[in-house]
């Protein structure tokens, strides 16, 4: 039998994987497939003497779907300059989308970066700069270990750019509005008045126009790439309004040197002039906004350190960060940041991890213990010895987390990814058509003119494009302040909608420390004998209960035989010989199942289980002899927590492989809803599975490998921090703490949100629902006013600027649980 692992393309949902898997699985000599929607890859198992690859891939392509060898393409993450709007995003993505060589790209305004899985034998990076380039914007430097630093610094430089431009506009603007509009209510000087010198009326205003367009050239370069290339954004409309304007202004110009003093009258400088002079102030206040946006990484960034205290052979020296290698011994003094993550080596001391955990109280370290890159070392002098530098370090993990959440697209966003799509183009129709209207009903060409400039510049896709993704980057970032990692903005809108939260029992109820309340031996062994056997053969076990056990032994001085053989029987217990004896330790079942009856032990098992405590079964030599009773003590928020969720409309389910007494002792403790006990590790999943089919959105909540199944099952996994990395890996969401108050935080911070997402996208409709209308004229048609097309310039750069004002105030977010 041959195993292969291919790549799918073109899935996108679970039944589309379902199609794949069902396909391949009904063609003789494939024996086992499985397909993994999120990896977009199909492991399968199968008789290359029966049917060869070539014919499996072709099975796949006759459904619809397209295959590839795994690991052919790279990914490559491109920061792109001047993107203003929505439309200016779906440009670059469809340029890049339609490049050959590209499998998809993914264009983030909010971030302002494309991320792009390329095939690198058909083009190399510089040709998808160069496919950026050609539609009309900036391929910026290419994004691998670019430092914060140097990040911050063209961020910057741009910021200061744009203010520099709209400075200069803003200068040339008020003159030149003065002139235009100043001349009818205060005085001008003799040699520019109107209709005394149109001449020079007309020229000064092109002399104070030329600067402002230079200002704000980038609107006519982009917009008409856009155009040429039928992609039109925001810029085209800009471009084609202002154009406008001002072509018929300079024909009106041209009648004015004819002899024509009258034309004076259809001179539209002063429109284009302020309309980008507008523009510019909001794309200004904007590019400040959306800097606000992603404090968080930035503040992240600037935590680590950027020198290290290098100890060789007693002798100290200072290097640069960038300098420290794996196995290097650090010093880190009182008031000190830790440069990188390591384990502690001498000294002992507290330190501050609020900065990964959002934790405020300092943790204990001493010999042996890890810690941290930029945490702070509270009160001694300690050396470490690096185990993770640079990229490794779970600083960096947690930024590029967070980063990788913040380009990611919520489903919530896909409504507007099409509308804006389609915006632009709809808007130039309109605009046409409502010209032809006015003009042809007998109105003036000027009036015309001004409603069809009015339509293009009122008409931004901005506040659609900026909507989700500036909310998504607030609400991760925000996250990560508190030390709940969420991995993507679809993670960020389903959690809003979970209805039931399974929370597995050890290690996240509980402490996860158990430790030996009662031993209870019966028959010829003593209770001392019978903790030297059994700990002695659950010596090499890993369980926390067999942990437990050998703990207790150790603290009683009760010295372990080797054991001559050992067994694990997941969800049941172990089978070891000890000293020739045969042994067996574990639950109820594992008895069962070797055919041993415990009756004369059922009432005591029954009793320790009703006070909350873990019935431990031991059978030697076929005989049962004794029980040891071991109890996991609940931590201390985990009642609150419980009670938070109940608060948010939550059902709580606990899933634990303990016996069902024990588990319903806890749960009555804690107040869980539902237990569902005696459940093996590798059942988990199944009984996430049966929870969904109930209905309802499910949430797991678990620390350990066993959790990894149930996690990946639950449509939204969450993993305790000091959980396994297994499990973490599997989760969407990850809380730095052991702590179960932040879940409900998690569910809260997500519910916030998706409600600000809706708010900015419902302001986004609402004013490009009503704006088009007012300036096509529509309050004019019933005796109102008609909107000079500066006011709808003002109000197209208000509206973006008032949904990342939105997308701020989730920066105030505080969960109900601290």
């Amino acid at each position: 039998m041959q195993k292969e692992k291919i790549r799918i393309t073109g899935m996108h949902c679970a039944s589309c994987s379902a199609s794949v898997e069902k396909t391949v699985s009904r063609l003789e000599g494939v024996s086992q497939v499985s397909v993994n929607l999120a990896t977009e890859t199909m492991s399968v198992e199968y008789d290359e003497n029966v049917i060869p690859m070539e014919a499996i891939k072709e099975s796949i392509t006759k459904i619809g779907f397209g295959t590839e060898e795994e690991g052919r393409y790279g990914k490559v993450t491109i920061p792109v300059g001047g993107m203003t709007c929505a439309v200016c995003a779906g440009t670059v993505e469809k340029t890049l989308n339609n490049t050959a060589g590209v499998k998809k790209a993914s264009v983030n305004l909010a971030t302002e970066k494309a991320v792009i899985e390329y095939d690198p034998e058909v083009i190399r990076i510089s040709g998808l700069k160069q496919a950026i380039e050609k539609a009309g914007y900036k391929a910026l430097d290419v994004e691998r270990s670019t430092s914060s630093g140097e990040e911050a610094a063209r961020k910057e430089k741009e910021m200061k750019t744009q203010w520099r431009k709209l400075v200069v506009a803003i200068v040339f603007a008020i003159p030149l509005l003065y002139l235009a509009m100043g001349a009818m209510v205060l005085p001008v000087p003799a040699f520019l008045k109107p209709m005394e010198k149109p001449m020079n009326f007309a020229l000064a205003q092109i002399i104070l126009l030329i600067p402002i367009i230079i200002a704000g050239y980038q609107f006519y370069t982009r917009g008409f790439k856009a155009l040429a290339a039928r992609a039109p954004s925001m810029d085209s409309l800009v471009a084609i309004g202002t154009t406008a304007a001002i072509a018929y202004s300079l024909y009106s110009t041209m009648l004015i040197f004819g002899g024509d003093h009258m034309a004076v009258e259809g001179l539209y400088f002063e429109s284009a002039g302020t309309i980008i002079t507008l523009i510019l102030l909001g794309k200004s206040l904007e590019m400040r906004s959306k800097g606000k946006t992603s404090e968080a990484i930035k503040k992240m960034m600037g935590l680590a350190p950027k020198t290290a205290t290098l100890v060789v052979e007693g002798k100290e020296k200072n290097i640069p960060i960038e300098e420290v290698e794996v196995g290097d011994i650090i010093m880190v003094r009182p008031g000190e940041k830790i440069p990188v993550d390591g384990f502690v080596t001498e000294g002992r001391t507290s330190v501050d991890e609020s900065m990964l955990t959002g934790e405020s109280m300092p943790v204990s370290k001493m010999e042996g213990n890890e810690v941290y890159a930029a945490s702070v070392n509270k009160n001694g002098t300690i050396l470490l010895k690096a185990s993770r530098v640079g990229e490794d370090t779970a600083l960096a993990q947690i930024i590029r987390l967070v980063e990788d959440a913040q380009g990611t697209k919520a489903p919530i966003a896909k409504m507007a990814d099409v509308v804006s799509g389609y915006f632009v183009p709809v808007v130039v129709v309109i605009a046409v058509l409502v010209f032809f209207a006015w003009f042809l009903t007998g109105h003036s060409f000027a009036f015309a003119l001004k409603i069809f400039v009015s339509v293009l510049v009122i008409a931004c896709p901005c506040a659609l494009g900026l909507a989700t993704p500036t909310a998504i980057m607030v609400g991760t970032g925000k996250g990560a302040e508190y030390g709940i990692l969420i991995k993507g903005g679809e993670a960020l809108e389903i959690t809003h909608k979970v209805g039931t939260v399974i929370l597995d029992k050890t290690g996240t109820i509980t402490e996860g420390n158990p430790e030996v309340t009662d031993v209870i031996a019966t028959g010829d062994v003593s209770e001392e004998q019978l903790i030297q056997i059994i700990a002695s053969a659950e010596k090499g076990s890993e369980h926390p209960l067999g942990e437990a056990l050998v703990r207790y032994a150790d603290k009683n001085s009760i010295m372990l035989l080797k054991p001559e053989s050992f067994e694990a029987i997941p969800g049941h217990g172990i089978r070891a010989v000890i000293d020739g004896r045969h042994v067996l330790v574990g639950n109820r079942m594992l008895l069962s199942d070797a055919g041993i009856n415990p009756d004369h032990l059922e009432a005591e098992a029954s009793r320790l289980a009703d006070e909350g405590k873990t019935p431990v079964f031991a059978v030697v030599d076929e005989k049962a002899a004794g029980i040891i009773a071991i109890a996991d003590v609940v931590k201390k928020d985990s009642k609150e927590a419980i009670s938070r969720l109940h608060q948010l409309g939550i059902m709580v389910v606990m899933i634990t492989g303990d016996n069902q007494k024990t588990a319903e002792a806890v749960a009555r403790e804690v107040g869980i809803d539902r237990v569902l006990a005696e459940v093996l590790p590798q059942d988990k999943a199944e009984e996430v599975k049966k929870l969904q089919k109930e209905g309802g959105i499910v949430a797991m909540v678990g620390d350990g490998i066993n959790d990894a199944p149930a996690l990946a099952q639950a449509d939204v996994g969450i993993a305790i921090g000091s959980g396994t990395d297994v499990a973490i890996e599997s989760a969407d969401i990850v809380l730095m703490r052991s702590n179960l108050m932040d879940v409900p935080s998690a569910i809260e911070l997500s519910k916030s949100t998706i409600r600000n997402i809706r708010q900015n996208l419902f302001w986004a409709f609402a004013y490009n629902t009503a704006g088009i209308p007012i300036a096509a004229g529509l309050l004019y048609l019933f005796g109102g006013p008609l909107l000079n097309p500066m006011i709808a310039a003002a109000a197209m750069s208000l509206s973006s600027v008032s949904v990342l004002s939105n997308a701020l105030r989730l920066k105030r977010f505080k969960p109900s649980t601290k």
